[in-house]
């Protein structure tokens, strides 16, 4: 479970848009907006984690909105989680495209996408276990690489390796560079990056003992991600000035890993860095596939999307719903259209929008399940275990991602005028998710819950 979560989560975000952040934001503001967003990451990991110890549950994000705030709210949180999977499959491939084209710059972004939107769809074909296998050595060989690459900068820090040590100047003599607002503006790149933690929630129906192994992982997840994010963005913003201009590419050969190894004396480290950032790409979307698969599948088996996306094959895995998500992947064929860069960016935004929205749902589902779990005379001894600093915890989650949300129409201001392209994208995933919410309760006439009326029967098979 670990180790599908950090698979999720390690990526493009790390790999490529780090390094825009820091060029962006300065070393000092992209590590404050990576450090506030894995802050508020934690909170929302406990709370997550309560939850799902106490009904564990594939797709619990839709069940617990269902159960705790309202059934509308619950419907559009799991079409919402679905949407943003999906979205994130589509902007995987389109970064793996951009990653083939450094081998072969004259191929076509077809092919590309095609290829490996069937090998992700086969590796969801096999069975749960075969698939936690894959992914597994998938996040086994991007966990190596930081590792390696936070070794190798620490070196070259204290002068051991690369020559003269460039000590702290790069983060001491202009940390902040444009101010708040520019900081503010990395953060949607910094919550894409931290996106996937949650896949333990999603997982945690098809675990073999979930209550001792979800806090496990929670535990271990976060603290790892948080010191493999911390770490590199360090390295990188103490090793490379924020003026870099090589930062602001989108290309391998731009990556700050590249460009780090390279400095490193490494002369292989492009076509390196190139192979595990593909491997890498090709996990974070196979997570996405596994998640948003059984969103699917959970709206379906409680009516909230067409019955034949419940069916199971023999194996056990939801074929329909995969399929269906499989075929929202193919909005990456659009790269060879359009451009890869733009679509990437275009996709990359639409997704991390719709991320705050699933963690904004997750802070707001716990902090009414602890209410309603009390006002219902229920013991908090008798969780099987417990987020800490409530209310506090998802308080905090709650408002910092109202205001990475609001935050993000900086980017949309340039030289005085509005770039309507990029608010677009940057906000596309509010009016749909609002649609979705509204439509159902117009349909519906769903009320907010009572706190009496909260389902807390852990009996999730009905």
């Amino acid at each position: 479970m670990a180790m599908i979560s950090l698979g999720g989560s390690i990526g493009t975000g790390l790999f490529l848009a780090s390094g825009g952040a820091i060029h962006s934001a300065g070393s000092g503001g992209a590590l404050v907006a990576y450090l506030l967003i894995g802050i508020m990451v934690y909170f929302l990991m406990t709370s997550l984690g309560e939850m799902a110890t106490y009904m564990p549950v594939s797709g619990t994000f839709s069940t617990y909105a269902n159960r705790f705030v309202d059934p509308s709210f619950g419907f559009a949180l799991g079409w919402n989680y679905w949407y943003n999977w999906a979205i994130t499959i589509a902007a995987e491939l389109s970064a793996a495209t951009m990653i083939m084209k450094f081998w072969f710059p004259d191929s076509s972004s077809f092919l590309w996408c095609a290829l490996f939107l069937i090998l992700m769809v086969g590796l969801n074909l096999l069975s749960v276990k075969g698939y936690g296998e894959s992914e597994y050595w998938f996040a086994m060989i991007k966990i190596i690489t930081v590792i390696v690459f936070i070794g190798v900068g620490i070196l070259m820090l204290i002068g051991i390796w690369g020559g003269e040590s460039v000590g702290f100047k790069n983060l001491t003599e202009t940390p902040f560079p444009g101010g708040f607002l520019a900081t503010l503006g990395v953060f949607m790149a910094a919550g894409f990056s931290f996106q996937g933690t949650e896949l333990v929630g999603v997982t945690a129906g098809e675990s073999e003992n979930p209550r001792s192994s979800i806090p496990r992982a929670i535990r271990s997840v976060f603290w790892r991600i948080l010191l493999f994010y911390i770490l590199a963005i360090l390295v990188i913003g103490l090793l490379i000035p924020y003026t870099d201009e090589q930062l602001a590419g989108d290309t391998v050969a731009t990556s700050p890993f590249t460009i780090i190894f390279e400095k490193a004396g490494l002369s292989i480290a492009a076509s390196v860095m190139n192979a595990v950032i593909l491997t890498s790409v090709l996990s974070a979307g196979n997570s996405g596939m596994y998640a948003s698969t059984r969103m699917l599948w959970v709206l379906a088996k409680e009516g909230k999307a067409p019955r034949f996306l419940a069916r199971l094959n023999k194996r056990g895995v939801p074929i329909m719903a995969l399929l269906a998500t499989a075929a929202v992947g193919t909005l990456a064929f659009f790269s060879s259209l359009f451009g890869d860069g733009d679509v990437y960016v275009w996709l990359l935004n639409a997704s991390g929008m719709s991320g705050f929205i699933v963690w904004l749902g997750i802070a707001i589902s716990h902090y009414r399940f602890r209410r309603a779990y009390l006002a219902q005379g229920k013991s908090l001894a008798d969780l099987p275990y417990r987020a800490k600093w409530f209310p506090l915890g998802p308080i905090l989650a709650m408002i910092l991602c109202i205001i990475v949300i609001i935050g993000q129409s900086y980017g949309a201001y340039a030289d005085g005028e509005v770039d309507w392209p990029y608010l677009f994208a940057s906000y596309v995933g509010i009016p749909l998710f609002l649609a979705i919410w509204l439509g159902h309760k117009w349909k519906h006439r769903t009320k907010l819950l009572k706190l009496s009326e909260c389902d807390l029967d852990t009996d999730v098979s009905r």
